[in-house]
């Protein structure tokens, strides 16, 4: 994929080349959201996976010139401009480094990071390590990661869609011209779990379905709230947090377990994460991997006059009643559906309607101007943050005090 050209003489901007490190379900996300992007010319250089063969296909599918096994020789390729980092989230800290310290821009999915476990830990991490210590850990990486992209001069983007979809952008457009008083926030995103076999483990992804899931509507919020208060010129801050965590499936027999992917080792399938700010106001994230009939996405804002429902997915746009599948077979309906049977209602314009196409936008044009982006290590170093105090609440039974 390329765009090159008339671009180039209207805005004077030359070609952003871009890297990108793995080739999953997320780089396609990443390469449809691309297909929009307007404005800011760019090439699509280099794939890199492991698995050569799902990076042959990438790179087929989507124009890149060249697919490579080798993380280390893409960041030694002076074109690449730009590092898109897709890899399983124990990869990300890691990768973010090397990529700095080439010299290139980032870009990286959530989560941020996590704590995976280090040497002597003993197993499993999710369930013998102590979240307070975890914290501690992730606290220390997180100033060797700021103090990094400061020294770097180079931009770091925290790929949050939930931040570039259209109904949060309302809601903030709005919060803009009342100047209302947020007193509530609410969102979730739950799912019947991950196909991916590393979901279950806490040394591949983190935790559970807080850190998978949840990180998307607690971001928004954060986005929204610190947005609240800087139009109406106050303190924005985390005072407290209390989260309850538990895996809800284990009841389940394997007969009963048929339709949910949920397989949780040493990680949480359920949680619910009360956040208290600075003035006393709060919000509640909710993510389980216990719902079946696709994903459900939504931030809710209640202010002192004014209400909004910000749904993200799935939207109403379109109703579908398919009596059976025929001919269905290889057209997508929505993610995370067990059967087009019934009644649907079709992704239409997911890469807009979730945000990625705006996502990439801003990410590629703040790149090219030297400039930060609405997403970057702020909101994704207190998202990070506020998840481990939640797993730390949860262990211990307690609210964990941020003041």
């Amino acid at each position: 994929m390329s765009m090159e050209g008339s671009n180039i003489n209207r805005n004077g901007l030359r070609p952003l080349v871009i890297g990108t490190v793995g080739s999953g379900f997320a780089a396609r996300l990443h390469a449809e959201a691309l297909k929009k992007v307007s404005g800011v010319p760019f090439r699509l250089k280099t794939v890199c996976d492991t698995d050569q063969r799902r990076a042959e296909e990438l790179k087929g599918e989507y124009g890149y010139e060249q697919a490579t096994a080798s993380f280390e020789e893409m960041l030694k390729d002076p074109e690449i401009d730009l590092i898109d980092i897709l890899t399983p989230p124990y990869l990300h800290f890691p990768f973010i480094c090397h990529a700095l310290r080439a010299g290139k821009h980032v870009i990286c999915e959530k989560p941020l990071t996590g704590y995976f476990g280090q040497a002597g830990d003993p197993a499993p991490v999710g369930m013998r390590v102590p979240c307070g210590r975890m914290r501690r850990k992730i606290d220390e990486d997180l100033k060797e990661l700021e103090q990094l992209i400061a020294e770097s001069g180079k931009q770091f983007f925290y790929a949050e869609n939930f931040i570039y979809a259209p109904a949060v952008q309302k809601a903030k457009s709005i919060l803009e011209k009342r100047k209302s008083k947020i007193l509530f926030l609410k969102g979730e995103t739950s799912l019947k779990g991950s196909t991916s076999l590393a979901a279950g483990t806490w040394k591949k992804t983190g935790g559970g379905t807080l850190i998978r899931c949840g990180t998307h509507p607690l971001t928004g919020i954060l986005y929204l709230k610190q947005w609240e208060s800087r139009c109406r010129g106050e303190e924005f801050g985390i005072r407290s947090v209390l989260a309850d965590t538990g895996r809800a499936t284990e009841c389940l027999s394997e007969w009963e377990h048929r339709y949910i992917h949920a397989r949780p080792d040493d990680v949480e399938d359920f949680a619910n994460v009360t956040v208290t700010f600075l003035d006393g106001t709060k919000a509640v994230v909710l993510s389980t991997d216990t719902v079946l009939g696709g994903m459900k996405d939504y931030v809710e804002v209640y202010c002192n006059d004014t209400v909004m429902h910000c749904k993200i997915g799935p939207t109403d746009l379109m109703n579908l009643y398919l009596a059976d599948e025929r001919g269905m077979e290889e057209e997508p309906l929505a993610m995370m559906l067990s059967t087009k049977l019934g009644w649907t209602q079709p992704e239409i314009l997911k890469e807009s309607i979730y945000g990625y196409a705006e996502e990439m936008q801003d990410f590629l044009l703040a790149a090219a101007e030297g400039r930060p982006a609405e997403s970057g290590i702020g909101l994704a170093k207190l998202a990070t943050q506020v998840l481990y105090a939640a797993y730390q609440s949860a262990e211990e039974g307690r609210r964990i005090d941020f003041v």
